[in-house]
């Protein structure tokens, strides 16, 4: 089995190329432009332009790979209020390439996506809940599940997650949970909204079930997330606990303080009775998780 995975520069993409380094298993890593992941050998790498076909159609093809996982997408929620055709070409389009070359191919799609789907108004969320997205970012995550969902070919899942963090090579952006750990040590005082709850994810996490869902060819949607539905006030505060920062530098703040572009939901988080049952799933806890992450660092 050869796993192709797209976006490999990003944070999920090199975790998921770590873990098959690791294992020694068949891969080909692709993102657009040159490889900015230093642990992914050069022989292993392959620029890849999602929003051609023709490009995603030869490599799939040539390359004889059986599963593909795409982590490639365009996620600054903000970005995509001003960015909308740009945020469409690559969430939308970008997708619709991917299925129609692994249906050409025989190929099994694993295709992430995300909790704005969902309205924040009903959450903990089950897979098959009624998605009502609120902004640009979400509907093009919704549009995509829908070109896998109505199509014919029925090779793929779908892997829906919440607030990726994690350590990885030479990012475009950070994520919550390192930029927490700076601020706090920097002892500076933090505004934190405390009305919008997510369910944090430990890449390494998501990573392993990208892969599993691909070995496996688990069809359908599964939720991915960390077990805890918490604020990201909450959130906050427990990186600073764990590391022994003063927490009493975190004020709370509500969401409509901030003028996002983009509406965000409420209240997410996940149900994972689905994902642990049939993968096997079972995350570690946000302070294990920041265990891990510590040993990263040293």
């Amino acid at each position: 089995m050869k796993i192709l995975i797209t976006g490999s520069n990003g944070l999920l993409g090199q975790k998921i190329v770590a873990q098959l380094e690791k294992a020694g298993k068949k891969y080909l890593a692709t993102s657009l432009g040159p490889n900015r992941n230093p642990d992914c050998p050069e022989e292993h790498y392959r620029p890849l332009d999602i929003t051609s076909f023709n490009e995603v159609n030869d490599m799939i093809k040539v390359e004889k790979i059986d599963v593909v996982i795409n982590t490639a997408a365009m996620t600054n929620v903000d970005a995509c209020e001003e960015e909308e055709v740009k945020c469409r070409k690559i969430n939308v389009k970008g997708v619709q390439n991917l299925y129609s070359a692994c249906e050409e191919n025989n190929a099994f799609l694993v295709h992430v996506s995300t909790d704005f789907v969902f309205d924040g108004e009903n959450g903990p969320y089950k897979e098959e809940d009624i998605r009502n997205p609120l902004s640009i970012y979400a509907t093009s995550k919704r549009d995509s599940e829908d070109i896998l969902m109505d199509g014919s070919y029925k090779e793929w899942s779908i892997l829906r997650t919440i607030i990726v963090f994690g350590q990885g090579n030479n990012l475009s952006r950070s994520n919550i949970v390192l930029w927490a750990k700076d601020a706090l040590a920097s002892g500076k005082e933090l505004t934190i909204v405390d009305d919008q709850f997510r369910a944090p994810t430990w890449a390494d996490d998501l990573a392993w079930a990208c892969i599993k869902a691909g070995e496996m060819r688990a069809k359908g949607v599964f939720h991915i997330s960390g077990p805890e539905t918490i604020s990201i006030y909450e959130l906050v505060c427990r990186i600073a606990d764990y590391h022994g920062f003063d927490k009493s530098v975190v004020k709370p703040i509500s969401s409509s303080t901030l003028n996002q572009k983009a509406k965000r939901p409420p209240r997410t988080g996940f149900d994972l009775t689905k994902s642990r049952s049939i993968l096997g799933y079972n995350p570690l806890t946000l302070e294990q998780s920041l265990a891990e992450l510590e040993k990263e660092e040293l």
